[in-house]
């Protein structure tokens, strides 16, 4: 196809324009880098250069997107600036690493920043106290960024340049959609952000007001509101004492909560809350889990009984929502109880949630049509809907279920694959597959809660920087790029 018949398909100049200012908003957001920088008397120059090579080129897209085309954003459109903007901003955002030479191997620069921005947490570095602070800030910064999605954020500036942001919202958050908040998508966008904002300085002053410094602080409440689960220090959070661990318990469970649920809260409405049908299963798969574990460390290990429910709590708690953090390592536990915690990596948090993974939602729509399914084969005449709560879901949302399911474990056996035929174990492929394409972080065998991703071959770091964007945009805003129906008018 020539450049004349994609501009007919899709209008190239709103797409420069649009990914232009987030761009520029990038730069914005790694200029704060310089605080950390300035107060532990760091250079400032990586910083500074790589801000100024990423609004100098976001400010080019937008000129020339500014002069041409009009200025609506189709089904096309959303769905292209979405996929490209996290490519893009995943390669300006290994800028610092670069410049500043934490991490000189653009591969594994972009390993890192794609890890940060889908909010996978995975990590190539090995030493990661050695990082000079406004870096790691920085890496924080990327999954605070990529957690709630700086395309929700563009959406609730881009009136402002007379442009909608209705496809941009459709397309980053697909397939189960969380309820709008408001009938204008703008003030959706903007409700979405303060929970987020919120959310996030409240954890920073509990963090602060127990031994965490500010800086470490706000790395962590970054990185836990985001479920990232990026830390500071090499042995993640089981460094930290008790009640640093139960903060980020509380918060993760927030963040992996649907935030359509906290802006109820915050208006009171705690009925709601409890009559949703996908919360009330978040929470008893957490309890349930937890109860499990917790017995198994103590009567199998001999675990004192504090310690045995706080590592089984924050571990459930860490890898179903997809964060990441350890205090443990879970791999060492009698391995009845480590297959519960790798069983929890394919469900995922909440709709509507920062939380990666399948989303609870889609197994529970899963499992309600295959018991209808069952009574079907008893009264084959008879017309049973699939209810959540006490709404029948349409087929169309089934069939969406059901196409999702088989296209993620599609996709999760081919990295499986992938893995192996470049010479990883078969549980390192498993873990670094699930770990990446669930956005979870640490997985199982080689890619373990206390291990890294060093090791991995650069063509296996490319694969599984691919397996975090399809994990991060649910597959289909991706996928339908490479479809041929996407480029026919």
């Amino acid at each position: 196809m020539n450049n004349r018949g994609i501009t007919k398909i899709l209008n190239i100049w709103i797409l420069m324009k649009v990914i232009g200012v987030l761009l520029v908003i990038l730069a914005g957001f790694m200029l704060t880098s310089l605080i950390a920088a300035f107060y532990y008397h760091e250079p400032i120059l990586p910083i500074i250069l790589s801000a100024a090579i990423t609004a100098a080129f976001g400010g080019i897209l937008f000129f020339f997107g500014n002069k041409h085309g009009n200025k609506n954003i189709g089904k096309r459109e959303g769905y292209m600036i979405v996929t490209l903007t996290w490519v893009i901003i995943s390669v300006f955002g290994a800028l610092p690493f670069i410049i500043s030479g934490a991490i000189p191997s653009f591969t594994n620069a972009f390993f890192e920043t794609m890890s940060g921005f889908t909010t996978t947490g995975s990590s190539i570095l090995t030493d990661i106290e050695s990082i000079p602070k406004n870096i790691l800030y920085w890496r924080a910064m990327t999954h605070w960024i990529g957690g709630m999605g700086i395309i929700v954020l563009t959406v609730a500036i881009l009136p402002f340049l007379g442009i909608g942001g209705m496809q941009l919202l459709i397309a980053e958050m697909p397939g189960i959609a969380p309820d709008k908040l408001h009938p204008r998508i703008t003030a959706t966008a903007k409700r979405f952000w303060g929970i987020y904002v919120i959310l996030t300085a409240t954890e920073v002053l509990l963090l602060w007001a127990g031994e965490m410094n500010l800086f470490d602080a706000v790395c962590h409440a970054f990185a836990t509101m985001a479920t990232g689960g990026f830390s500071t220090k090499n042995d993640s959070i089981s460094g930290f004492m008790p009640y640093s661990q139960y903060i980020i318990i509380i918060f993760m469970i927030l963040a992996g909560t649907n935030f359509t649920l906290h802006y109820f809260a915050f208006h009171g409405k705690i009925k709601k809350i409890f009559k949703n049908e996908e919360f009330r299963v978040y929470l008893s798969i957490i309890v349930v889990i937890t109860i499990v574990l917790t017995f198994g460390l103590i009567t199998m290990q001999h675990t004192g009984i504090e310690k045995a429910f706080r590592d089984s709590l924050f571990t459930v708690v860490s890898i179903l929502t997809t964060t990441g953090f350890v205090t443990t390592d879970y791999i060492l536990w009698p391995v009845y109880l480590w297959i519960l915690v790798a069983a929890l990596m394919f469900i995922g948090g909440s709709a509507g949630s920062t939380g990666g993974g399948v989303k609870i939602i889609r197994h529970l729509l899963l499992l309600k049509n295959s018991w209808i399914e069952l009574k079907r084969t008893i009264h084959p005449a008879a017309v049973i809907p699939v209810k959540y709560g006490k709404k029948s879901i349409s087929q169309q949302v089934i069939f969406n279920v059901m196409a999702f399911f088989l296209i993620y474990i599609l996709i999760f056996s081919f990295g499986v694959i992938a893995m192996a035929l470049l010479g990883l174990d078969f549980e390192t492929s498993v873990g670094a597959s699930i770990a990446s394409l669930g956005n979870i972080g640490p997985g199982i065998g080689g890619v373990g809660p206390v291990e890294n991703y060093a090791f991995i071959p650069p063509l296996g770091k490319w694969i599984l920087s691919f397996l975090m964007l399809l994990g991060r945009l649910e597959l289909f805003t991706v996928l339908i790029i490479f479809s041929p129906a996407f480029w026919k008018r």
